[in-house]
C-alpha cells in the first residue's frame, strides 16, 4: 500500500511562517504553533541547523540535552523538502510557488540550474541567470537584518537569492557563532538569523552512526553556548530545512521506458523531475507511474500544483521551473541521474515529502 506524503502546512506550522510572525509589528499575536519562550520575547535569535530533522532528534534525544529539554514541537517544511527551497522560504516568508527557488536543480530558459552552486556547468553562472531576478522577493520582509553564517557563503550567488539586504556577520570557526549572536543582542539588535550546516554535511557525507551522532552532540554543545549568551528578555528559536533518510547505494535508474521519453531531468534524487520530450507528456506520465509507483509517488505537474505541493498559488513563470513529471520517492531510494553529482556518494538525502524529510524542529528557550 502507498503512504500517504506529509504536505506541508503552508497556512500552519510551516517553516514559511516564522519569519513573518518574528519581524510582525511590536505587540502583535505570534501563532499559537509558536513555542512559548518566544512570545513577549524583545528579542529573538532564529538559528536554522541545516538537515535537522524532527524524527531523527527525537531516535537520539539522550545525545542532545540541551535541545531535548527545549519548549516545541514538530513543524512541516516545504516541497520539495531541500536546502534551497527551504531557505528561501524561511527567509522570505512565502511558498516554492511564489518565490520560485523550486528545488536543488531547475530549470531556467532551457538549462538546468544547481541552486546552491548557482552554476548550469563549470563556475558561477550569476552573469546569465542573476540571483535577484530569479528570486525577486526581498528577504526579511525588507528589514536590516544580522546574518550570522559561514564566511564562505556571505557572498555567494545563492546567499545573494535569498539572503540579499541581510548584514554578514560571518564566522569561519563554528565557536564563533555564540560569541557573534551574543555581540548582536548586547547591540540591541531585535531579530538575529543564524545558519550552521554541519548535520546535512556529515549526514550526507557519512549517513547515520558514530559521525552522526557525534555532529548532533556538538551541535547540542553549540546551541547550549548560544543560550548562554541570552540576555533576560531575549529568545532562542530552532528549525531546521529539512530531515534525512538514509539511502546509501540504494540507486535506482529511472527505466528505459521513461528515459527515452525525457529530454533533460531537473530536481535531486528523491524528488526526481523529467521533463519530457515535445508532445510526450502523458506517455512519460504512464510510464513513470507503471515502473516505479511502487518507489514513488508519481504525478504530473498539473497535479502537484492543484494538490498545492508548492503553496496555494504557483505563478506561471515559476511552474515553467518545473519539469512534466514528478518522482518524489517513498522508498529509502534515490532516482539517479548521471548529471547531478557531486565530490562524493551521498549516505543520507532529502527531497521528497516523507515525515522523517518532512518534519523539523521549532524549539525555543527564553534567556
Amino acid at each position: 500500500m502507498t503512504p500517504a506524503p506529509t504536505l506541508p502546512s503552508y497556512a500552519g506550522a510551516n517553516v514559511r511562517g516564522i519569519v513573518p510572525a518574528l519581524l510582525a509589528p511590536r505587540g502583535a499575536a505570534l501563532p499559537a504553533w509558536m513555542p512559548a519562550p518566544v512570545h513577549g520575547a524583545r528579542q529573538v535569535v532564529l538559528l536554522v541547523v541545516d538537515g535537522l530533522g524532527w524524527e531523527q532528534l527525537q531516535e537520539r534525544r539522550t545525545l542532545a540535552p540541551t535541545l531535548a529539554a527545549l519548549a516545541g514541537g514538530p513543524i512541516t517544511t516545504v516541497a520539495p523538502s531541500t536546502t534551497g527551497t527551504a531557505l528561501t522560504s524561511i527567509t522570505t516568508g512565502l511558498t516554492p510557488g511564489e518565490h520560485g527557488v523550486v528545488g536543488y536543480r531547475m530549470e531556467m530558459a532551457g538549462e538546468v540550474l544547481n541552486v546552491l552552486r548557482w552554476s548550469i556547468g563549470q563556475g558561477d553562472s550569476r552573469r546569465q541567470i542573476e540571483p535577484a531576478s530569479t528570486q525577486p522577493f526581498t528577504p526579511f520582509l525588507g528589514e536590516r537584518v544580522p546574518v550570522v553564517s559561514k564566511a564562505e557563503l556571505e557572498h555567494s550567488a545563492f546567499s545573494e537569492a535569498h539572503l540579499r539586504g541581510g548584514v554578514p556577520a560571518s564566522w569561519r570557526a563554528a565557536s564563533s557563532l555564540p560569541v557573534l549572536v551574543g555581540d548582536l543582542l548586547r547591540a540591541g539588535e531585535r531579530f538575529v538569523y543564524a545558519y550552521y550546516d554541519g548535520i546535512d554535511k556529515i549526514a550526507h557525507e557519512r549517513g547515520f552512526g558514530a559521525f552522526y551522532d557525534a555532529e548532533l552532540q556538538a551541535v547540542d554543545r553549540l546551541v547550549a553556548d548560544v543560550q548562554a549568551q541570552l540576555p533576560p528578555g531575549a529568545a532562542l528559536l530552532i528549525t531546521a530545512d529539512h530531515g534525512q533518510v538514509q539511502v546509501g547505494d540504494r540507486l535506482v535508474t529511472p527505466h528505459a521506458d521513461v528515459l527515452r521519453l525525457c529530454r533533460i531531468q531537473s530536481g535531486e534524487g528523491r524528488f526526481r523531475w523529467l521533463h519530457a520530450r515535445p508532445g510526450a507528456t502523458a506517455e512519460l506520465l504512464a510510464a513513470a507511474r507503471e515502473h516505479h509507483g511502487a518507489q514513488a509517488w508519481v504525478h504530473s505537474r498539473a497535479e502537484l500544483i492543484e494538490a498545492g505541493w508548492f503553496g496555494p498559488v504557483v505563478s506561471p513563470p515559476v511552474a515553467a521551473r518545473y519539469g512534466d513529471v514528478a518522482l518524489a520517492a517513498h522508498a529509502p531510494i534515490s532516482f539517479d541521474d548521471p548529471a547531478d553529482s557531486g565530490p562524493f556518494p551521498l549516505v543520507c538525502r532529502h527531497g521528497s515529502l516523507t515525515s522523517a524529510e518532512m518534519l523539523v524542529p521549532l524549539l525555543a528557550a527564553a534567556g
